[in-house]
């Protein structure tokens, strides 16, 4: 276990991590307050004005009637129905649409805009997800073995005596800038033009999927006023599962190297004492031995 010196003390250094990690979780509870309450009691107060304008302009409605309304419109968004537009819109469970939901169940993304709501289908969900989520588990780490023995392969190929720091940095970097145009650079700009958002919207969407956040907010292939190929969020499914292995790959090297620099700050006292301790060694003369014959 990684220990910290303090005045000769070894202490671990769990503990550190823990408060550490909390502190992370206290400051991004105060940054995100103070960034989105105040925009959000903005919306709040936005809403309230229309509804009050929608009263005005429409006096046969109550505010009762406006308030069954509203609750009506939000029942059939919690149930995955889009309030815009018609009964002409596309299925939300035709096969493509489909696919990605089991994409987004067995890989625990969970947008949330979209659940079953019939017994049967809720049931199978969780029982489709208890086999789902190991299952790609492996699959994910099985792509991620791939991946890592490319590199292998890689670094062995340009290999030579002396140079193998610097191969190391080449083949991790070429690694890191490959999957970052394929996963986070290059789809912002298809969601972009498909989705009509903007490309940091697109960026959002893509490292929060990537990432198995999944908000919800941003979701592809939901605009009823857009026509999409009818495999687009299939693909779109495929491209996430191994959007996936390589942001996983990309966390446990930060990981890893976060452990091993919290190892190399904390044990360097150990390490100038010990080679302080071998210092001395050298610069005593070895003492005579004397056999003494039985």
């Amino acid at each position: 276990m990684p220990l910290l010196t303090i005045h000769n003390r070894q202490i671990s250094w769990t503990p550190l991590l823990v408060l550490g990690y909390l502190f992370y979780l206290l400051l991004g509870a105060m940054v995100f307050q103070l960034l989105e309450k105040q925009a959000e009691t903005h919306f709040r107060d936005q809403f309230q004005l229309e509804k009050l304008k929608f009263l005005q302009n429409y006096t046969c409605l109550d505010r009762q009637a406006l308030e069954q309304f509203v609750q009506v419109l939000m029942e059939a968004w919690e149930k995955g129905v889009n309030p815009e537009g018609n009964s002409t819109n596309p299925s939300n469970w035709d096969f493509s649409n489909s696919f990605f939901f089991a994409g987004t169940v067995v890989t625990t993304i969970g947008y949330g805009n979209l659940s079953p709501s019939t017994v049967a289908g809720q049931i199978f969900c969780v029982f489709y997800a208890l086999f789902g989520v190991p299952l790609n588990l492996a699959f994910l780490n099985q792509l991620g073995k791939g991946l890592n023995a490319h590199l292998i392969t890689l670094e062995r190929w340009v290999q030579k005596p002396g140079r193998a720091q610097v191969v190391q940095t080449l083949a991790v970097a070429i690694f890191l800038t490959t999957g970052t145009l394929l996963f986070l650079v290059f789809p912002p700009l298809v969601f972009s033009y498909v989705e009509g958002w903007s490309y940091g919207e697109g960026f959002y969407f893509t490292f929060i999927t990537l990432s198995t956040i999944g908000f919800g907010d941003y979701v592809v292939g939901t605009n009823p006023n857009k026509h999409y190929i009818p495999v687009y969020r299939s693909l779109t499914a495929i491209w996430i599962v191994f959007g996936l292995a390589w942001l996983a790959l990309v966390f446990n090297v930060g990981a890893d190297l976060m452990e091993k620099f919290l190892q190399l700050k904390w044990h360097k006292p150990d390490l100038s004492l010990a080679e302080g301790a071998t210092t001395k060694l050298e610069d005593e003369p070895e003492q005579p031995r004397i056999h003494i014959p039985s």
